[in-house]
């Protein structure tokens, strides 16, 4: 870990955040002084600091940490280079339309991937009053059933099934 790099993202953070030194020493419970220690890569926030500070200048720890920010390329939000994520916790659903680090419960989490429908897979797909309504003649069990479904339009669906 750089102790410049760190501390040039959270000057960099901090300004684009609007606040002052003293104002983020104030929410931290610490000194101004500390806060431009580390700006000037004097040192390094305590590991108990580092929850609180991502938080504050808006960033998980490990960009914090780091001292580089990701900027991701636009992608104009193309459904074909949408992934979908699920935590195996709560089971939200999450989906990105490029390249992200994504966690939910404490865990970071892979993208799934969509697979193809097999013959024991056909889904079919009508349209009952404006809504789409998806069947499928697979049996449906408690280990083995369809999660969601992502789809642009009838031709083409992403199915992930657990």
């Amino acid at each position: 870990m750089d102790q410049s790099k760190v501390g040039a993202m959270i000057l960099h953070l901090r300004r684009q955040c609007g606040m002052t030194q003293r104002e983020v020493a104030e929410k931290l419970s610490i000194s101004d002084k500390t806060v431009s220690k580390w700006e000037r890569g004097l040192g390094c926030p305590d590991i108990s600091l580092l929850r609180e500070l991502s938080h504050i200048l808006g960033v998980n720890i490990e960009t914090l940490l780091s001292g580089e920010s990701m900027i991701n390329e636009r992608d104009m939000g193309n459904m074909k280079r949408t992934r979908f994520y699920v935590c195996p916790e709560c089971m939200n659903i999450i989906s990105s339309s490029g390249n992200a680090e994504i966690s939910c419960c404490g865990k970071r989490l892979s993208s799934l991937m969509a697979q193809e429908n097999s013959d024991s897979h056909r889904l079919e797909i009508s349209e009952v009053e404006d809504e789409l309504y998806i069947t499928s003649g697979h049996e449906m069990k408690k280990e083995h059933f369809i999660s969601f479904v992502a789809g642009m339009n009838f031709k083409l669906c992403k199915c992930i099934f657990s």
